[in-house]
């Protein structure tokens, strides 16, 4: 028998000890172990969430679980970089494997984690860190475990796809959108972590440092939020054949990782252009197999529950046949590929510009774009109001970062361009 302590008892702990002990028998079955729910430490013992409990599981004390000799695997499900730190750190201490869903805990402190672990001869499992019920973590270690991952884009925060999908099929503000988000609990009352694509940079800091073998922290990702996205640009965007998400990108580019999260305009013909509301969807390009696609639910009790239970099985099933063996899993090595600057990065961009209806002023705007190297794919100029600002939509060919940042604060100085220029980044094929 393995026996399991959880730390933490909120959404995602009550899914994992419901699946835990409604599925005791066909974990069994399908491991050949019996895992045990033996302990579940929260602060709060009183609530009720919903699930039948064996008497005597529930305890204030994490301690109960973090010493007791008799529990082999713990289960991180608090949050946070702190106490959560602590209890991890502690229960590899004391020999123990541990289980966490903890993005932020793993994108600031993964590596003091790993080493720990790895001195303890323990296993540290994540697999519902990235994505929820999307098993991708177990995808690029082991399904493709042969290929050199080339490039990974992810929709990896439902929040942020409920609000840019409600606002493209209505045709809604992002203020009314996030409200109704809040309402429906897809948001939190401070949704700041993952409109401004926080969440998102956690994330993708874990899914680099796997498919690269590296270790980075989220410091490393260069990040941008939505909450800038207007009904006008996913008007152009659309017309234009694209559908605007919030991405999380890594590449290997010349040796070197990129590592940004940002609204992205894909063609919306891609797969990934067409997953709608909280669902999540993370395509990877390995050199051997090409193109692959994983798609699903990335939050709740359940869907991340699973992915919990997951790592546990695959642990308790390593116990049964090695007991005494040191648990060692390949994957982060600590020597980082080294990181692409952003100011260096290439890509296509949309820009809209707000022009005074007044001749030469696109050649004004094409003259500065092609002195710092970028080449225009398409222009859409439709509506004309002479001596008054309208918009002017230009998509480009693949520039450099550098040079974009440079031309758009050259034309925002210009005299026929009223307010700041909005550019989004564009991924896809060439135009």
């Amino acid at each position: 028998m393995i026996n399991v302590g959880i730390l933490g008892f909120g959404t995602v702990g009550t899914g994992t000890a419901a699946i835990l002990l409604k599925n005791r028998k066909l974990l069994k079955e399908r491991t050949g172990v019996d895992i045990c729910l033996k302990w579940i430490a929260d602060l709060d013992v009183t609530r009720d969430r919903g699930i039948k409990l064996p008497p005597g599981i529930l305890t204030k004390r994490a301690s109960d679980v973090l010493e007791d000799a008799g529990v082999q695997i713990v289960v991180e499900l608090i949050g946070g970089t702190t106490v959560a730190r602590e209890f991890v750190l502690r229960a590899i201490r004391n020999g123990k494997h541990v289980v966490t869903a903890n993005k932020a805990l793993l994108a600031t402190c993964g590596m003091e984690i790993f080493r720990a672990a790895e001195k303890a001869g323990v296993a540290v499992g994540f697999e519902a860190a990235v994505a929820g019920g999307i098993p991708i973590i177990k995808v690029l270690r082991e399904g493709l475990v042969a290929n050199r991952i080339k490039s990974i884009y992810g929709i990896i925060n439902g929040t942020t796809n409920f609000i840019l999908t409600k606002m493209t099929s209505g045709k809604a503000e992002f203020s009314t959108v996030l409200k109704e988000a809040q309402e429906l609990g897809y948001a939190e009352a401070d949704p700041t972590y993952d409109i401004e694509g926080v969440d998102s940079a956690h994330k993708l800091a874990i899914l680099a440092s796997i498919a690269f073998g590296s270790q980075y922290s989220v410091r490393n990702v260069y990040r941008e939020g939505i909450s800038w996205i207007s009904p006008m640009d996913i008007s152009f965007a659309q017309e234009l054949g694209y559908t605007i998400k919030l991405l999380g990108i890594t590449k290997e580019t010349d040796g070197k990782a990129e590592l940004r999260v940002h609204p992205t305009m894909l063609p919306s013909d891609y797969l990934i252009s067409k997953v709608d509301g909280v669902f999540n969807a993370v395509y990877v390009e390995g050199d051997a197999v090409g193109s692959t696609l994983y798609y699903g639910r990335g939050a709740g009790d359940l869907p991340t529950g699973s992915a919990v239970v997951s790592d546990i099985a695959d642990i308790a099933r390593h116990l049964s046949t090695c007991p005494r063996g040191g648990y060692k899993r390949p994957g982060i090595s600590g020597a980082a590929m080294p990181l692409l600057r952003m100011d260096d990065v290439r890509s296509m961009y949309y820009f809209r510009f707000s022009a005074i209806d007044k001749p030469g002023v696109l050649s004004q705007i094409s003259g500065i774009l092609g002195k710092h190297d970028i080449s225009i794919a398409s222009v859409i100029q439709k509506e004309r109001l002479a001596g008054k600002a309208v918009p002017l939509v230009v998509l480009t060919h693949r520039a450099r970062e550098r040079d974009v940042m440079l031309a758009v604060k050259e034309i925002n100085r210009l005299r026929m361009v009223a307010g700041k220029t909005v550019y989004i980044r564009v991924e896809g094929k060439e135009l």
